[in-house]
């Protein structure tokens, strides 16, 4: 797939928690196609600190409006100076980096997308094309508490939402892994992002269970194209960069027995 050097528009700010903001991004051509899964490498200016470019997961794009959203999780210097930006000021992108999650074959192949944190950020776009082609997307979102949930509303006008809370504030409490919807319902296959504690326990239940699992992974990443090698992931086969064989891996090539 085709990569572009983008330098972008805010067209809106979000600030759905406290140590999250969603920026809408626009361009005067219309976007190139992405996929759900896939990531961006954002030049961050004005700080002292920031160097290298920051991946941040593709969370949305509404080819209606011709905007890319990215959900940035306020962590570090790089990412607080994202969260200052305003509507009207430019943002510069690499895009589209990287590999996605497969998409249902069929309308009626049942996919569970299971994300805990800002780890959900991909799953939102891929739950809008699963319904754009007919098939019902299942989400099942985990966090901390309540309050960590974010976007249940756009979550909800997609698909189904079932919910795990680790004090039990809303939904079931305990993790992804304990919801009463995995004995209770069949998938043929399952989504996953998040923490890396998270996806590798839905990688267990998952082989236990014979359903093929894909993770997306959130290994370091700096240039986003395979060659500064501080992304790699030790699998099946060998040594992988996650931004150039990933970010969405099938969890049988991972050594996470």
């Amino acid at each position: 797939m085709k990569k572009y050097i983008l330098d972008m528009q805010v067209k809106g700010v979000e600030r759905p928690h406290e140590r999250y903001v969603l920026l809408r991004l626009t361009h005067s051509e219309p976007l190139p196609e992405m996929v759900p899964g896939q990531f961006v490498e954002v030049r961050v200016d004005g700080s002292s600190t920031t160097f290298l470019r920051r991946p941040i997961s593709i969370h949305y794009v509404d080819k209606e409006a011709n905007e890319l959203w990215l959900l940035i999780q306020t962590i570090g210097d790089g990412t607080r100076r994202l969260a200052q930006l305003h509507e009207g000021d430019m943002l510069n992108l690499v895009l589209p980096l990287g590999n996605g999650f497969t998409m249902p074959q069929s309308p009626s192949e049942r996919i569970l997308l299971i994300g805990g944190g800002v780890g959900t950020a991909p799953l939102l776009y891929m739950g809008k094309l699963m319904k754009d082609m007919g098939a019902e997307p299942t989400f099942l979102l985990g966090a901390r508490s309540k309050a960590d949930l974010l976007q249940l509303d756009r979550f909800r006008s997609l698909g189904r939402v079932f919910v795990t809370t680790e004090d039990g504030s809303e939904g079931e409490k305990g993790f992804v892994t304990q919801h009463s919807i995995l004995s209770q319902e069949h998938f043929d296959r399952i989504s996953t992002c998040g923490p890396k504690p998270m996806m590798m326990a839905v990688a267990r239940y998952a082989k236990q269970a014979g359903i093929e699992c894909e993770a997306s992974l959130e290994n370091m990443m700096a240039c986003g194209l395979g060659a500064c090698l501080c992304c790699v992931e030790n699998t099946k086969e060998g040594h992988l960069c996650v931004c150039k064989e990933g970010p969405v891996f099938n969890t049988n090539r991972l050594m996470w027995e």
